[in-house]
């Protein structure tokens, strides 16, 4: 019997975990041949059901996920008109949670497996190999033509090390810039929106297995690992044995971590001040900062210790931070999600992730939605249009401005406008609500744009919006970002640069060039530079000349050094 496994991903970077188990768990199945097979929504539906078709499979096994389950069912419901003998098996987070009718919309899927999919999946396997009928099978659901028969609720696995290690066995490619790892199942929170919240307990991997899994990729120096643990530190004692036996073998790997910022203690921010830079990254959930909000889902945490903690890890590590806002949670309107914004952009991390909830299939806010008075897009991915508190303008709002923090705040290209912005209209949710209704009114939103694009039209709102000393100030204040992350030609110099110097100023930054030509000589570094009057920036007393080098090398990063003009 020959068996691929197979999903499509939303980017060709992306692998799935989840099918290295699969294949890992049930390698030594007599008779079953397992082949991998990984493509991308972006493809053409013929391209792909011609690849999976030419593997001459016996069956078929999707991973299904929200941003593939339409394409998923196409493609499933195609390889069905061509070989209606083929078994067609789907798992995964976005069809465990389907009931009979399914199969009347797609006949020829003949099984889902629900829940955690190793075990179940094998026994398929195994009741194929031998002839006898997978009906009934424990965590599934089959469909017999005639009807569905669904297998009893089966057990999660109680020993994670029983799955062999994917990577040991060859069965993850290391080749695409990073991988997912998983240290534990489970999480100690009860969100309600979240899938989590329907386990009963956390489970991990043995310590030896983590570190030999770790092991084996920090030798091969994989570029990135991302944890896929929905709360790594859920045990503070084991998440400090992991840090530190990352901090003592790791060799150039990044790690991103999903952590509970309210479960750090002291004895592991400590720890964490002894990460370098560049090594780790923290996604943390704040999700809302309104107490009555985190009461109505459930989410069991303090939220002061939460705000504490992650400002200790700003201030006193080089963990870089990933905070999550969720939009659209019971009892928090468009007031109070803007006092979040704050609340959790006053700690200043460096990326800030705002989300509209999303009422997940199976989940427990999915369930009591219309007791909660939540509305929901019906197709994947279910994402909130209007609750109780929030209407479907003050969501699209939310969403605009969760695009603008994106392209600006988290970019890191805008620190000093935007900083000065947030100084004139009073607050950073208040400067970026600005940006977002300019944007709507100028339809900015339909298309992605250029980042030089993105500069020009904020010095057009800035135009706009605000007059006189301000507008000159927020205009420098933009120009000088521009200046400092993007290498300004001086002939195609965006106009909100003033470039008229005088004579004597062009002699004295023709002398700076030839003083930092000399400095670099020999280096194999390449030397640039723009130079621009500054009349408004907060740190100016009169009108100055700024000079920016630009230096370039083969094999390094541009470096953009910053000099005013001497005798200015």
């Amino acid at each position: 019997m020959r068996l691929v496994l197979t999903t499509l991903h939303s980017k060709y970077i992306h692998s799935c975990l989840a099918l290295s188990y699969l294949a890992s768990y049930c390698q030594n199945i007599p008779k079953c041949e397992i082949a991998l097979q990984e493509y991308t929504v972006h493809e053409p539906k013929e391209n792909v059901l011609a690849a999976i078709l030419a593997e001459k499979p016996d069956v078929v096994a999707f991973s299904v996920y929200i941003w593939n389950r339409s394409a998923v069912l196409e493609l499933a419901d195609a390889l069905n008109v061509v070989n209606p003998d083929l078994i067609i098996i789907l798992g995964g987070p976005e069809i465990s949670f389907e009931d009979p009718d399914f199969f009347c919309f797609h006949p020829g899927v003949r099984a889902i497996i629900r829940g955690e999919g190793e075990a179940s999946f094998r026994e398929i396997l195994e009741r194929l190999v031998d002839g006898r009928d997978p009906a009934g099978t424990p965590g599934t659901l089959w469909n017999e033509g005639s009807g569905a028969i669904a297998g009893p609720e089966r057990p999660l696995l109680d020993n994670l090390d029983a799955i062999p290690s994917p990577y040991e066995t060859g069965l993850v490619d290391l080749e695409r810039g990073f991988v997912y790892f998983e240290t534990s199942r489970g999480c100690p929170f009860r969100c309600l929106f979240c899938m989590s919240a329907l386990e009963s307990r956390v489970r991990s991997f043995s310590l030896p297995r983590i570190r030999r899994d770790l092991d084996f990729l920090m030798a091969r120096k994989v570029p990135k690992i991302k944890l896929v643990d929905r709360t790594f530190n859920y045990d503070a004692e084991r998440a400090r044995e992991i840090f530190s036996y990352i901090l003592a073998n790791n060799r150039s790997s990044h790690f991103h971590f999903e952590i509970g910022a309210g479960l750090l203690d002291d004895e592991t921010i400590r720890l964490l001040c002894q990460v370098p830079k560049d090594m780790f990254q923290f996604e943390i959930g704040v999700q809302s900062c309104s107490p009555e909000t985190l009461k109505a889902v459930d989410r069991q945490m303090s939220l002061g210790t939460v705000l504490d903690n992650v400002s200790r890890l700003r201030k006193e590590t080089r963990i870089a931070l990933h905070l999550d806002l969720v939009a659209g949670l019971p009892r928090e309107n468009y007031p109070s999600f803007l006092v979040s914004m704050d609340r959790t952009l006053g700690l200043r991390p460096h990326h800030l992730q705002i989300e509209l909830v999303k009422l997940l299939p199976g989940s427990i806010l999915r369930r009591e939605s219309r007791h909660l008075g939540i509305d929901h897009d019906p197709h994947p991915p279910y994402t909130v249009l209007k609750t109780r508190e929030l209407n479907f303008a003050e969501l699209t709002r939310l969403q605009g401005i969760s695009r603008i923090v994106d392209v600006t705040y988290n970019s890191e290209r805008f620190q000093g406008f935007l900083s000065g912005l947030e100084a004139v209209v009073g607050s950073s949710a208040a400067a970026f609500e600005k940006i977002t209704v300019y944007w709507e009114e100028h339809n900015l939103f339909r298309h992605p744009l250029q980042r030089r694009d993105i500069y020009l039209h904020l010095w057009r709102f800035v135009l706009a919006v605000f007059a006189d000393e301000e507008c000159a100030v927020l205009s420098e204040l933009l120009a000088r970002d521009y200046a400092r992350s993007e290498r300004v030609v001086p002939d195609r110099a965006p106009a909100f640069f003033s470039t008229a110097l005088t004579a004597s100023q062009h002699k004295e930054v023709g002398d700076l060039v030839r003083e930092e030509v000399l400095r670099v000589r020999g280096q194999g570094i390449k030397v640039q530079y723009f130079a621009a009057v500054f009349r408004c920036l907060p740190e100016l007393s009169g009108p100055t000349v700024l000079v920016f080098f630009y230096l370039t090398g083969s094999g390094r990063k541009m470096e953009v050094k910053e000099v005013f003009l001497p005798g200015d």
